[in-house]
C-alpha cells in the first residue's frame, strides 16, 4: 500500500467517524447537551487559537512533556542497558523495580504536587514515571535479545566491550526502544495533562478541567481534539527520528493476502 492511500484511508475514517458523530447528534441519539457537536467544538478550537488564547496552554504542556518524554526515556534507556548488562544486580532488584511499577500513578500527582509544587516539575514528575518503565523494560529486553551467534562471532573477531556496545548491544537496544517512544509519547502527554487537571493555572489539561467545571462539553471535546492532535505531533517527530536512526535495519517485506 502506498503512503498516498495509507494517508487518504485514515483521512477517510477521520471523516466518517465525525459524519456519524453529527448525525447521531443531530438526531438526538446522542444528546447534544452531552455529546456536544462536531461543528460545536469545530469552532470553539478556531475561536482559540483565533483568540491567541490556546497558545500558552499548548507551550506549558509541551515543556512539560518533553522534558517528561527526554527525562523519562533516556533514565530508562541507560538503566534498562545497565540492569541488562549486570544480570545479578536485575535479578536483586527485579522484585522492587516491579513494586514501584505497580504503584497507580495517580495517586502520585497529589504527592508530587506536595514535594514539588503546582509548577512544572510536579507534571514532570508524573510524566517521568509513566515514560521511564515502558522505556526500561524494553531495551532490558532488547539487550537480552541479542543473537548469541553474532556476539560470538564479534567477540571472535577481537572486538572489545566498548565495541560490543556500540556495534551489537545499542542497535538491539536502539530497535525496541523505539517501538517504545511511540507509547511513551502518549504517556508523556497523559502525565502532564493529568498532573495539569489536579491541579495548575496553564496547560490543556487546567483548559479542560475549567470547561468540565462550567458543564462547557463543546470546550471539553475541543480540548480533546486539541491534545490528540498534539500527541499526533509529537509521535510523528519521534517516527522521523527513527527513520533517521535507525536507516541501517532492514525494511520487513509485506506479505499478501
Amino acid at each position: 500500500m502506498s503512503r498516498t492511500t495509507l494517508v487518504l484511508l485514515q483521512v477517510l475514517v477521520a471523516i466518517v467517524a465525525i459524519w456519524l458523530w453529527h448525525v447521531l447528534t443531530a438526531t438526538d441519539v446522542l444528546p447534544p447537551v452531552f455529546f456536544s457537536t462536531p461543528a460545536d467544538v469545530f469552532w470553539r478550537i478556531i475561536k482559540w487559537f483565533a483568540e491567541g488564547t490556546i497558545w500558552r496552554h499548548l507551550w506549558v504542556t509541551l515543556v512539560e512533556s518533553v522534558l517528561a518524554f527526554v527525562i523519562g526515556s533516556g533514565a530508562g534507556a541507560l538503566i534498562g542497558f545497565w540492569f541488562a548488562r549486570k544480570p545479578t544486580l536485575a535479578a536483586v532488584l527485579d522484585p522492587y523495580v516491579k513494586m514501584i511499577n505497580a504503584l497507580p500513578r495517580v495517586v502520585l500527582a497529589p504527592i508530587f504536587a506536595l514535594w514539588l509544587g503546582l509548577g512544572i516539575w510536579s507534571k514532570v514528575a508524573l510524566g517521568v514515571t509513566l515514560v521511564f518503565f515502558v522505556v526500561f523494560f524494553n531495551v532490558y529486553q532488547g539487550v537480552k535479545e541479542v543473537s548469541h551467534t553474532v556476539l560470538a562471532n564479534a567477540r571472535m573477531l577481537g572486538m572489545s566491550e566498548r565495541q560490543l556496545m556500540r556495534h551489537v548491544y545499542w542497535p538491539s537496544a536502539l530497535s525496541w526502544m523505539f517501538s517504545s517512544l511511540h507509547t511513551s509519547v502518549g504517556f508523556a502527554v497523559v502525565g502532564a495533562v493529568v498532573g495539569e487537571y489536579l491541579g495548575s493555572a496553564a496547560g490543556l489539561g487546567y483548559l479542560i478541567q475549567q470547561a468540565e467545571g462550567v458543564f462547557d462539553v463543546a470546550g471539553v471535546f475541543a480540548g480533546m481534539f486539541v491534545l490528540a492532535t498534539f500527541v499526533v505531533a509529537i509521535d510523528g517527530l519521534v517516527s522521523v527520528i527513527e527513520r533517521r536512526l535507525l536507516v541501517w535495519r532492514p525494511i520487513a517485506a509485506e506479505t499478501r493476502a
